[in-house]
């Protein structure tokens, strides 16, 4: 597999901590204007760029995209933001509340994700691609990296740590707890090294952001056509992400509330439930083991344990808690047909832990919540390698990577 060096475009040291921000699709339009009103510097503002207007204006017009470049090139003259001399690999380490995952920042081939060798586990939404698309195109840069994964070889994964014992050039806690160090490789044969063991791999994983690959791998296709001195080592060939050993990676629970019980009496609703799951009133429940599912209802918390033949142990897909509670449970009782377009369900993070869907259910905005256990990785793995797909919500990765850090310019 390729991993590629580039010169990075980074905040100055001193400047890291005011820059990097959280991922676009985390925060609102007003979250992130409260937080550029506090922070001139937030990173927000560039891929956030409607906060740089008074009032509304339309998000996905060129002109707030191109504001978004001009924010940008305008940190870069300030020297708020550095280029970096010469092409490097940039390897990094998150900690957060126990765990730590330590990967490498480089640019990937959009040819190897177009031949299936850098491998999904989501389905892509078209309008969302084309507007990632062009937002690459018009910036002329990926501001954002995809989230990738390997399967761990300890030979690999040692290579990168080797690096951590090095003077880091960030080294930062941000305001939610999580504990950043980047570390810098540009010494061409220490890189070298890298790139040469990653050849040795046969596959990358998207863990998270199949949108901001997708879109990467169509600007590239659009630009190619536009250059007639297209080469295929153009810097738009490759896109910007984070690679992490797999077996380092966490994965929360993400669980479901819904509004109604589609017309069922709570009687109705727990005895059609009963012929798929065995039911048990409980204590406060958050699932320990897969199969197993919390339900909340009128401040009464239900184990749910999957009864056999509610799904096909041989199948990757059909045996994860997500399409188990959906077949049997969330469509044919609560009429759940599509949970991406249903406005009856909603999903939560477990990083917000069940205590949020209680309170979702007594407030009264949702009537029932349902727990999961957190999705395997090795069902994950399984499913792209299967090239199957999961089914919309199954995985919560934490810590999520912000944007900021590091900038592909193109």
């Amino acid at each position: 597999m390729i991993v590629r060096p580039f010169r990075g475009l980074r905040p100055r040291r001193d400047m890291i901590e005011k820059v990097a921000a959280k991922p676009y699709d985390v925060v609102t339009t007003e979250e992130a204007r409260k937080e550029a009103q506090k922070n001139p510097y937030t990173f927000y503002k560039i891929t956030r760029p409607e906060i740089n207007f008074d009032g509304e204006v339309d998000t996905h017009s060129d002109e707030v995209i191109l504001k978004g470049k001009e924010v940008l090139e305008q940190f870069q003259k300030d020297g708020i933001m550095i280029l970096e001399d010469k092409p490097a690999i940039y390897v990094y380490r998150e900690e957060w509340k126990g765990y730590s995952q330590t990967g490498i920042y480089a640019t990937f081939s959009t040819k190897e994700y177009k031949d299936g060798k850098i491998k999904k586990h989501e389905l892509t939404r078209k309008d969302k691609e084309d507007e990632r698309a062009r937002h690459v195109k018009l910036m002329k840069a990926h501001t954002g990296p995809v989230f990738l994964m390997y399967r761990s070889i300890p030979e690999v994964d040692n290579l990168i740590i080797k690096h951590t014992s090095k003077e880091p050039e960030y080294d930062y806690t941000d305001e939610s707890g999580i504990h950043h160090i980047l570390w810098i490789v540009k010494n061409e044969n220490e890189i070298n090294e890298i790139v040469e063991a990653f050849k040795k791999i046969d596959a990358f994983y998207i863990a998270d952001g199949h949108h901001r690959a997708a879109a990467a791998a169509r600007a590239a296709e659009e630009l190619a056509k536009e250059n007639p001195n297209h080469t295929g080592e153009e810097e738009y060939n490759y896109f910007l992400a984070v690679l992490f050993p797999h077996t380092q990676l966490h994965i929360l629970d993400y669980n479901r509330v819904v509004k109604d019980l589609n017309g069922h009496s709570k009687e109705e609703f727990l005895k059609k439930i009963s012929e798929n799951f065995n039911i048990e009133e409980t204590e406060k429940f958050k699932p320990s083991k897969k199969h197993e599912f919390g339900m909340y209802l009128d401040e009464k918390w239900y184990r749910l344990t999957a009864k056999k033949g509610t799904y096909n142990e041989n199948d990757v897909v059909s045996s994860l808690d997500v399409s188990i509670l959906q077949e049997n449970l969330l469509k044919p009782i609560l009429g759940i047909e599509n949970p991406r377009t249903d406005k009856r369900i909603n999903f939560v993070g477990g990083i917000k832990g069940i205590e949020e869907l209680e309170r979702l259910v007594n407030n009264g905005e949702y009537k029932v919540a349902f727990a999961l256990y957190p999705t395997d990785i090795e069902d994950l793995l399984r499913v792209a390698d299967e090239e199957k797909t999961m089914p919309p919500k199954s995985t919560w990765f934490e810590p999520k990577l912000k944007s900021g850090i590091i900038v592909h310019l193109m």
